[in-house]
């Protein structure tokens, strides 16, 4: 998963695989982009009309981002 805000690469190539009845946390610095990557998950980033993400989310085996 990439994500970016115009020409900027916010989040580059992220790989993530969250368990099944595990607690995953997201932690780094100000300004690493775990809010990017939390917004990429929940599709907030649609909001944003410079943002655009590359990549796929699965839930359940399904990319997020696919029509229909």
């Amino acid at each position: 998963l990439s994500v970016y805000y115009g020409d900027f690469l916010a989040v580059r190539n992220i790989n993530l695989n969250v368990q099944k009845k595990k607690i995953t946390a997201l932690i780094g610095p100000s300004g690493c982009g775990k809010s990017t990557v939390l917004r990429a998950f929940n599709r907030m980033n649609d909001l944003i009309p410079i943002a655009s993400t590359t990549g796929k989310v699965l839930f359940h085996g399904k990319n997020i981002y696919d029509e229909g």
